[in-house]
């Protein structure tokens, strides 16, 4: 009869989040069960049977099972704000009278060229030119679906939460740029814009930024490294409003 074994040391402790551990319990209990009833050696089961064994519809019984108890997921985005509020102070609303109010946003009068100083973050990479669009909040599922459906707007530079890399996924490629209110140019997501060759700035401290309004982003300011996280060194690329 095949047999599982558990590492006690590695797998046995309980999670800190009464959820993750209500989850994280009953996927194992699913596992053990599709195992025992497979009947095959373990690694014959995770490198074959479990793709057929472990369905779907079993995954949607054991989140169904877990609501069902009062539990409910919490988007990381809610957990971002809560855990620091500073970073995502705003008026309350989502859409024109937005703008998150970073304590430490660098900001200026209007330069010469009609550009004012809203903001700066940690670029991910250097491009050879500033990059120029449109400001557009991204923070909630209701409006990845908008875009989902409609398509996002020309020229869109996206300004997301902590949690942006998982929420805007599936439009992650048709934005012009991104700036995420947290996270370091390590970041998932800074990997993901990486690869597809969107200009973003994690860490980004932004004020005043409404929903529409038009932005120049330092794009050509040079990478912040690992080192420069270190040692604490300051390579912040800025954010214009433009005029």
């Amino acid at each position: 009869m095949a047999k599982l074994y558990i590492d006690s040391d590695k797998y046995a402790q309980h999670a800190q989040f009464a959820l993750v551990e209500a989850y994280n319990s009953a996927m194992r209990d699913l596992v053990r069960r599709r195992f025992a009833e497979s009947g095959r050696e373990w690694r014959d089961f995770v490198a074959d049977a479990a793709y057929t064994l472990i369905t779907a519809e079993d995954i949607a019984a054991i989140e169904a099972q877990v609501l069902s108890y009062g539990y409910r997921f919490e988007p990381s985005a809610i957990s971002s704000a809560r855990e620091r509020p500073d970073a995502y102070k705003d008026s309350g609303l989502y859409q024109a009278d937005f703008s998150f109010e970073h304590p430490d946003a660098p900001t200026a009068p209007t330069d010469d060229v009609g550009r004012e100083l809203r903001g700066a973050g940690d670029n991910v990479v250097t491009r050879e030119r500033n990059l120029t669009g449109i400001a557009r909040y991204v923070r909630t599922s209701e409006k990845v679906l908008e875009y989902l459906t409609h398509g996002v707007p020309a020229d869109t530079i996206a300004i997301v939460d902590d949690s942006g890399g998982t929420l805007t996924a599936p439009i992650l490629e048709k934005f012009s740029g991104v700036l995420c209110a947290g996270g370091t140019t390590r970041s998932h997501l800074a990997i993901l814009t990486r690869e597809y060759g969107i200009p973003c700035l994690m860490n980004a401290r932004l004020s005043g930024i409404r929903d529409g309004e038009r932005l120049e982003v330092e794009s050509t300011a040079r990478a912040k490294t690992g080192e420069d996280y270190a040692q604490g060194i300051d390579a912040s690329a800025r954010v214009w409003r433009l005029a």
